[in-house]
Formats: structure tokens, sequence, C-alpha cells
């Protein structure tokens, strides 16, 4: 306890040194966009590839100051790490984020996000396929849910994806159902990617494969987050309270 990982370190690094710009190019070459949720400490170490998603028009989220579980953090340290995340992103990609994704959300976090304000939606749920609203402290916040399903994650738990071949089964199947309900039923599929895990070259071309499968197929909005904010608040309106 209390000591470095250094093989854990050296993992994360293979992530920012090859994996994040492995996938995205995948992401340039196919002309599509993508919303990153990024730890603040993270773009202050490497801040060139904040730089580079700002050159290429994706969407940069707040992903927490540090990768820590905030249910262990007081409000007011918890407040001061979304401030500066906010203005790292700024610094390092010429935009403040209107969206946010903790991943380990404290009692205080949405509060908080109210609070500072300017903040379109935050992620921080998985009870959707659909963005939703919800009250806080009486004021109506969007969500636009997240998920541990379609994600990468599924390759590091165990039962899970063994290969690229699983994965790509995974985000076609997932991406076949929602389609066809869609005719009914619209709806947002999350899919979550990290440098580290799907940087690597056997699962990044089964992200390729899953983008062209997806980009394949009509009718459907291949998207940054705040898009869909901004299209939810255009289409529907901000309840005055939910």
């Amino acid at each position: 306890m209390g000591q470095r990982h250094y093989s854990a370190e050296s993992f994360h690094d293979y992530g920012a040194r090859v994996g994040f710009w492995r996938l995205l190019r995948l992401f340039e070459e196919r002309r599509l966009p993508l919303t990153a949720f990024a730890v603040g400490h993270t773009l202050e170490l490497n801040p060139e590839a904040g730089a580079a998603l700002a050159e290429q028009g994706h969407e940069v989220a707040g992903h927490g100051y540090r990768w820590i579980d905030y249910r262990a953090v007081d409000a007011a340290t918890e407040r001061t790490h979304i401030e500066r995340r906010c203005r790292v992103i700024q610094a390092t990609t010429g935009q403040r984020p209107v969206g946010w994704y903790s991943g380990r959300v404290s009692p205080n976090t949405r509060r908080l996000l109210i609070e500072t304000g300017g903040f379109l939606y935050d992620s921080d749920a998985y009870d959707d396929d659909q963005p939703h609203w919800l009250r806080e402290d009486g004021d109506a916040h969007l969500i636009i849910p997240y998920s541990l399903v379609t994600n990468d994650i599924r390759y590091l738990l165990a039962p899970g994806c063994a290969t690229g071949a699983d994965f790509f089964s995974l985000l076609r199947d997932a991406f076949d159902m929602l389609l066809a309900e869609g005719e009914e039923r619209p709806s947002v599929m999350s899919v979550g990617l990290h440098a580290r895990i799907s940087g690597q070259p056997a699962r990044a071309a089964a992200v390729a494969r899953f983008l062209d499968y997806a980009g394949g197929h009509e009718d459907v909005w291949i998207c940054r987050r705040r898009e869909i904010a901004e299209h939810w608040i255009r289409r529907f309106g901000r309840p005055e309270g939910v």
C-alpha cells in the first residue's frame, strides 16, 4: 500500500504514447467525430493530446482532475478539481468543457457541476438508452447515459471479450438491436474506448471494423455527446422541473 505500481503505470503509458494516436487516426481517416473523457492531470502531462483533439474538432469532456474515487473526497476539494479541470481543458483545447463523466462520483458531484455552471450534460449514469432529465437541488439537469457493456473494459473483466472479434460482435449486436428498435424509439449507443485497451493493435482492428460497419448504415448519426445534448434541448426543451 502507498507504493507506485510501475507495471500499471507502464500500461497506461502505452495508451498515451501509442494507443491514443492509433485510435485518433482511425477516426480521422473516416472523418468521424468523438467525445474524449480526459483526466485533467493527464492533459497537463500530455497537452499535445488535447491540441490534437481540438485540431480535429473532437469534444473534450471532463473526467475529473485525478483518476480517483471521489466518494472519498470532500466537497471543497472536488469543487477545486472540477474548476481546475475546466481550466486545463480550456488551455489545451481552446474550449471550456460542456460535458462531464467522473466514473467514480461522490454524493456531491452533480450538485457541484450545476453550481460551477456551463455544463450541458453529464454521463454518470447507466440507466437508459436515451437522454433524460433529472432534478438536482431544484434544477433540471440533462443525463446522456454511458455504458459499461458496449465498453472495452470487457476485455479486462471475466467473463468478457477475449479477442477483438468478441468485442466487434458485442458492438455489432447492440447496434443491430438499437437500429431495429429505432423505427419506434430512437436511442443512443454509447461505445467506451480506452487508449491503453483498444489502442492495442489487435483491438484497434475491431474498432476499425465497427466504425466501418456502423458508418455503412443510413439513418445513423455518429456524433459528439455535446451534439446529442444540444439536439435534445432544442427538440424537447429544458423543463422547469422534473
